[in-house]
């Protein structure tokens, strides 16, 4: 049941933060400006050193079931590319997994301790795959490959597939991806970069709220 009522709210909160940088420290504070701004879950990528550490400290600090609302937010990890990988992540309280690529032994593992598991996808074949493996969400990655019109042709064929784009979304064509059909996006250095440059991480903040806005305004078109 929880596995279900995490895939609703990652579809109802819509944006993924997807965070990657140079300590653990630097992405908490990363999540925490996310967060702050209105972007609720986050994925924390298995580039960062010692990512697991980051993932202890978001998931001791927030949590998909509390009713404070300032507590609130899901907590996950990107970049798994093997079940042992996404099995120490859960251990350390990602309720997530996301994957860059299609890997079916870990879809196995998060499908056994029912793990919402989001693998990288770029065809229909893979996606149909996906989808037999048990799959509720696939990442359409990297997604500045495509444009939003490559959601509409996958779902022709398969109308099923909850695609969620990661890479290449912007506020300018968020609103695209969503009229596509995207059940989620997954927004990466743009919410950081500039944060990074100058080292003022309130900046993150500003740029998750707007994100969240074009989320919501696209949503109600």
């Amino acid at each position: 049941m929880k596995k279900i009522k995490l895939l609703q709210r990652i579809s109802t909160e819509g944006v993924v933060a997807v965070l990657r940088g140079e300590s653990p420290e630097e992405v908490v504070e990363m999540a925490k400006q996310c967060i702050e701004g209105g972007i609720k879950v986050i994925e924390v990528t298995m580039t960062v050193p010692f990512a697991l550490r980051a993932i202890e400290r978001l998931a001791a600090s927030y949590s998909s079931d509390t009713e404070d609302p300032s507590k609130f937010a899901i907590i996950g990890v990107g970049t798994a590319l093997d079940p042992e990988t996404a099995r120490a992540a859960i251990l350390s309280g990602a309720e997530f997994v996301v994957g860059p690529s299609l890997n079916p032994a870990t879809v196995t593992l998060c499908n056994r301790y029912s793990i919402p598991v989001m693998p990288g996808v770029m065809t229909v074949k893979e996606i149909q795959e996906a989808l037999e493996l048990g799959v509720d969400i696939v990442k359409l990655f990297p997604g500045n490959l495509y444009s939003p019109s490559m959601i509409k042709a996958i779902k022709g064929p398969v109308p099923q597939a909850n695609i969620m784009p990661t890479g290449g979304v912007t506020l300018e064509n968020l609103g695209e991806w969503i009229k596509a059909g995207a059940v989620a996006v997954g927004i990466g250095s743009d919410l950081t970069t500039e944060a990074v440059k100058t080292g003022n991480f309130d900046l993150i903040a500003a740029r998750s709220a707007k994100y969240v806005e074009a989320y919501k305004a696209a949503r109600l078109k």
